[in-house]
């Protein structure tokens, strides 16, 4: 009998049901708990799902190739539990500098598949950010998700800028961004928006210390206490206590 070959459709299956087995019914429940909203979760811990998607990347690196791998993780991030749309994220991480645009743009569609703040930012921060910072020219492409009615493009926004702050890249469009997004009334944007100026606050404390001194009065009181976490006390409650009230 003629063994089937493998296709990215049926790794999927294999996948869903490894992890469906796998799973913690009791984690799950504590996952549920911790979303207060209902999703789909097998109750997975994360340093057993990524170690389960290093072994299963290696195989498939050395049976069936990269582009295999990106097949499986498309399929995973079309489910509906955490851990498939999770695990497709961990196939991926460290691969980026091998991606080129028609990956981003694959990413890019993966944002309409959003289910949760934890895929988003799977996605966001390990996929989409370290390609945009390696290719400064897909900046621009945050601007539009910016202006998205969808909160979470608008979210992906600030988080694909991350990696790059963190180089001490893209200062001024970080401001620029932030100037579309600071009256943004959705909280996950807020976050977003936060956590991106908060690692440029780390980043390049002299010049993003008095632009937060600067917008204290307009920004959400989310977002400029998200953004001055890191600093030191004193320059912290400068801030905040000159702020708008809560």
């Amino acid at each position: 009998m003629t063994k089937r070959r493998p296709t990215p459709s049926r790794v999927a299956v294999q996948v869903r049901r490894a992890l469906r087995d796998g799973g913690s019914a009791e984690h799950a429940a504590g996952v549920q708990w911790f979303f207060k909203k209902p999703i789909k979760s097998h109750g997975w811990y994360t340093a057993a799902l990524r170690r389960e998607a290093v072994g299963l990347r290696r195989s498939m690196l050395n049976a069936s190739g990269l582009n295999f791998v990106v097949r499986v993780a498309d399929k995973l991030f079309s489910g509906s539990v955490l851990e498939e749309r999770v695990l497709a994220v961990l196939l991926l991480e460290n691969l980026t500098e091998s991606f080129g645009d028609a990956e981003f743009d694959l990413f890019e569609s993966w944002l309409d598949r959003i289910r949760s703040w934890a895929d988003h930012d799977a996605l966001a921060h390990y996929l989409i950010a370290p390609m945009v910072a390696a290719n400064p020219a897909r900046v621009k492409t945050v601007f539009r998700w910016a202006k998205s009615p969808d909160r979470w493009h608008r979210r992906a926004a600030c988080v694909a800028l991350i990696q790059g702050t963190r180089r001490k890249m893209f200062y001024l469009d970080i401001l620029k961004l932030s100037g579309i997004l600071l009256r943004d009334q959705d909280d996950m944007v807020q976050k977003g928006l936060g956590w991106l100026l908060r690692e440029t606050a780390k980043a390049d404390p002299t010049r993003t210390v008095p632009y937060l001194m600067g917008i204290r009065q307009a920004a959400p009181r989310l977002v400029l206490r998200t953004a001055c976490e890191t600093l030191p006390r004193k320059t912290r409650m400068r801030i905040l206590l000159a702020g708008p009230r809560p």
